[in-house]
């Protein structure tokens, strides 16, 4: 399960814009996952929530916002979305796609006290 080592990431994020800052403590931790970055968002979440235990940012709410996945087709030219890597374009039917959105996954923002 990567995602523990994801939520063990996000939370040294936190940690060290909190000691940066100095801010005492997060109310919200907002996440943008991609569509296309492999994280299960409903383990994430789990995972989340025990990581934060203890932390400047326990009892914080999580809130994960999806993206969706984009891709260039080369047949077509277009930009496409697209739900997984090597979808066909739904334009042509081409397999050519190039994912350009929807992989990353990063901390979006924080509300802090």
């Amino acid at each position: 399960m990567h995602e523990m080592s994801l939520a063990e990431g996000i939370l040294q994020i936190v940690e060290d814009t909190a000691a940066r800052q100095g801010f005492k403590r997060v109310t919200e931790v907002r996440l943008e996952i991609g569509a296309l970055s492999g994280v299960e968002v409903e383990a994430l979440s789990f995972c989340m929530d025990v990581v934060l235990k203890g932390s400047v940012a326990d009892g914080a709410r999580v809130e994960l916002e999806r993206l969706p996945g984009q891709g260039w087709c080369l047949a077509c030219g277009e930009t496409v979305e697209i739900q997984a890597l090597y979808d066909a374009c739904p334009k042509c039917g081409g397999y050519q796609v190039q994912a350009t959105g929807g992989t990353e996954m990063r901390v979006k923002d924080l509300l802090v006290e």
